[in-house]
């Protein structure tokens, strides 16, 4: 199966073209640039390189979040669309479960982290043996301070990736001596995580039905918690 994914939940937008688990091509931009600009633009230019049309793309998959509402609502909205035009299947899969795919640790865990802002981060938790990926711990938004918590009981080394690796790196590095630093090239979301993690849904015969797919944000956003607030009062 060939599967088009798409990447925009933070602000680098990428896309990869997967064939039956072999990475065709991959394409990747952190320029700043709106994802309504340039993600189809890349997506046509990558199909192009690998020889395809459209035409011939299987199915369709988008990092469904957590992650920018904006980014993640464009990239589900591409995947929807692509898909809807050509009758295939379609899915969105787990933001931070792409980050660890696409990190690619052989032994140790996988700490996606995204900065979720107000003081807390997107997180989840992931243990790599043998190059196989087993989830430990719910995508979810939580304050540094308690996540601390849970990857202080870990005994190995703790790989970091995603644009709040950093912020976690920095915050925890003096009192969590096994937390790793990716380096800039590995850091970031990338649509190959988001291939990976459609494959890894194909194989487990999950549903592809690209109606039902829905961002997943984790948490409202700010204008829905004004509107609730007010509703309050």
């Amino acid at each position: 199966m060939r599967i088009l994914a798409f990447e925009t939940s933070a602000k680098a937008a990428g896309c990869a073209l997967l064939e039956d688990g072999i990475l065709l091509g991959e394409s990747y931009l952190n320029t700043g640039m709106t994802h309504s600009q340039t993600l189809m633009v890349m997506a046509e230019n990558l199909l192009h390189s690998c020889g395809f049309t459209p035409s011939d793309v299987d199915a369709v998959a988008a990092a469904a979040g957590p992650g920018s509402f904006t980014g993640v609502r464009i990239g589900v909205a591409a995947a929807k669309g692509f898909a809807w035009g050509r009758e295939i299947p379609c899915c969105g899969v787990s933001t931070l479960e792409a980050m660890a795919l696409g990190f690619g640790a052989w032994e140790g865990f996988v700490v996606p982290v995204m900065d979720a802002r107000r003081s807390q981060v997107y997180t989840a938790l992931f243990e790599a043996k043998k190059g196989e990926l087993t989830r430990v711990e719910e995508d979810q938004a939580i304050a540094l301070e308690d996540w601390e918590k849970v990857l202080s009981r870990l005994d190995g080394p703790i790989f970091l990736v995603g644009d709040g690796s950093r912020l976690c790196y920095n915050t925890l590095k003096e009192r969590l001596p096994n937390l790793v630093l990716p380096p800039e090239h590995r850091m970031h979301q990338r649509g190959v995580g988001v291939a990976l993690a459609a494959a890894r849904k194909i194989a487990a015969g999950e549903d592809w039905d690209g109606a039902s797919l829905k961002p997943n944000y984790l948490r409202l956003s700010q204008a829905e918690r004004e509107r609730l607030a007010r509703e309050q009062k």
